[in-house]
């Protein structure tokens, strides 16, 4: 998770980089300009403005924003901006299926009941291919104002209902005879539904009307395996309009 957490925090600082050395490119004077700024203020236009910090606008709202999030899950995004403090958001995806490889391990032994099974006859985990690791989530934001810390920076709080679709097909060795062993494969699916908290922030000082965000979220399971939690988190940009 620590790893995880360090890779969304480079990237995430590689964009708020990248954007400022732009900036600084379109701002660069030339020997005119610089002569005549000394005698003439600069006016920003209200459109111009709003290109700078579109999200911002309290005015515009609602504004909206579609993109791509990055993690887990890796997703398309969505999200209304209701009004400044109020939004929702609208992801669906793949979950990055790696980071559930040891749970999906174990689920084989459940799976595999001894009652199912011969007299003396075992088996064996061989290995698991996930064909299908679909996510969709829909949630509710409250988000507040931290300009203080970084112009154009919010901070947000949220809840929602996460939907997950998976099948898993597994490799095993079973016991034919005392002496002889096959291998074989059989396909599980099952519909994961549980809710999920979300914490992030979004920053949305460009020079061009999009968003970066960062969140992380906790999901608990409530149909497949009632109980079962897991940290998500991801990084990701929306155009915003």
């Amino acid at each position: 998770m620590f790893r995880l957490t360090k890779f969304f925090l480079i990237v995430f600082l590689f964009i708020l980089v990248a954007d400022e050395v732009h900036a600084q490119k379109r701002k660069r004077p030339t020997a005119t300009s610089h002569h005549r700024g000394r005698f003439k203020s600069i006016n920003i236009s209200r459109a111009k403005a709003s290109v700078v910090c579109p999200v911002f606008e309290d005015s515009q709202y609602p504004y909206h924003g579609i993109g791509v999030k990055v993690g887990d899950p890796f997703a398309l995004t969505y999200k209304f901006y209701a009004t400044k403090n109020f939004s929702i958001v609208l992801d669906g995806g793949k979950t990055a299926s790696g980071l559930y490889s040891k749970y999906y391990r174990e689920n084989f032994d459940n799976i595999t009941r001894p009652d199912t099974l011969l007299q003396d006859q075992g088996v064996e985990y061989l290995g698991h291919v996930v064909e299908k690791d679909l996510v969709f989530e829909g949630k509710f934001l409250y988000q507040r104002d931290a300009s203080k810390l970084l112009k154009g920076l919010q901070w947000y709080v949220g809840a929602g209902v996460q939907y997950r679709d998976t099948e898993i097909q597994y490799e095993y060795l079973v016991d034919v005879s005392f002496d002889r062993t096959e291998i074989d494969t059989f396909d599980e699916a099952f519909i994961s539904l549980g809710p999920t908290v979300a914490v992030g922030i979004e920053y949305s000082y460009f020079t061009i009307p999009i968003a970066a965000f960062m969140e992380i979220e906790w999901y608990t399971d409530l149909v497949n395996d009632p109980g079962w939690q897991r940290f998500q988190g991801g990084v990701g940009l929306r155009f915003v309009f």
